[in-house]
């Protein structure tokens, strides 16, 4: 049998077999860089460019931008304490020899002030414990505990050594937080009663700018000049109202004339009435 040609042209091997082309492989578009060989494309990344890549825009879970935001509080308050505290320092550079030798004298007066209450206190105690009567004992101590406290409360009249602190204000410059700067820097001194012209000075006063000029003390008018009449140990309480940009200093930018002056006995003499608690009563009763 002689070979035939197929009818649709397809050629066949002379044994009669059909051959089949092998199938198409589907051609897809590739990726920037992965053409056929020899087509040009964006060259390969760097290992740093991959490092910018992975690193921005920044991916921050919540829990890391709460830690951000935290550090850069304690970083805030760290600086904020670090300029406090250098210019405290440059504050105390800058002082003369003897300002800083006042300065540190009024801080071991104050050390042996606590340790001075400390012991009267230890003292107090052990003389209860000693007694023989101890109630009679508990009886003075409780008296001389109420008259300290009516000093203090400023509902007994008051004698002792002390300073007087005159401001004498004829341009009206000084105003009443002055004042009270000064009461505060008295307190801190260890002043023990206070009055300023005719107004006893207790923990709860209070002090406002009067209209027209002047200062109220606890509502009071008063008009300079200010007296201050202060009880208490006069070699601690004059050095910490001359301090270097204490009180006296900061008074007299204001060109108020301001007079300090010890003497052995000072008597405080404005009372205030006693005030009997609206709701408060004693747990003993």
């Amino acid at each position: 049998m002689s070979p035939t040609s197929p009818a649709n042209g397809d050629d066949t091997p002379g044994d009669g077999r059909r051959r089949e082309l092998p199938p198409e492989v589907p051609v897809t578009p590739g990726k920037a860089g992965e053409g056929a060989p020899g087509a040009a494309g964006p060259a390969p990344l760097t290992g740093r460019q991959r490092l910018v890549q992975g690193l921005w825009p920044p991916r921050l879970t919540r829990a890391q931008l709460i830690v951000a935001l935290l550090l850069f509080v304690l970083g805030l308050g760290l600086a904020i304490q670090v300029r406090s505290t250098n210019d405290s320092s440059d504050a105390l550079r800058g002082a003369r020899q003897e300002d800083l030798v006042r300065i540190l004298d009024e801080l071991d007066d104050r050390t042996q002030r606590l340790e001075d209450e400390k012991r009267r206190l230890e003292e107090q105690r052990t003389g209860l414990e000693n007694s023989s009567d101890q109630a009679e004992e508990a009886r003075k101590q409780t008296a001389e505990r109420e008259r300290q406290l009516g000093i203090l409360a400023g509902t007994v009249a008051a004698q002792g050594p002390g300073i007087t602190l005159t401001i004498d204000d004829k341009k009206g410059t000084v105003e009443a937080h002055m004042l009270l700067d000064a009461i505060q820097e008295l307190r801190a001194a260890g002043a023990e009663a206070i009055q300023v012209n005719d107004v006893r000075v207790v923990a709860s006063t209070h002090l406002s700018d009067a209209a027209g000029g002047g200062v109220r003390v606890d509502g009071q008018k008063v008009a300079e000049p200010y007296r201050f009449k202060v009880i208490g140990k006069p070699q601690d309480l004059e050095p910490a109202l001359n301090i270097p940009g204490g009180v006296v200093q900061t008074l007299e930018k204001e060109q108020a004339t301001v007079v300090v002056a010890r003497t052995e006995k000072i008597v405080v003499d404005a009372l205030r009435p006693a005030k009997r608690p609206d709701y408060a009563r004693s747990s003993s009763q």
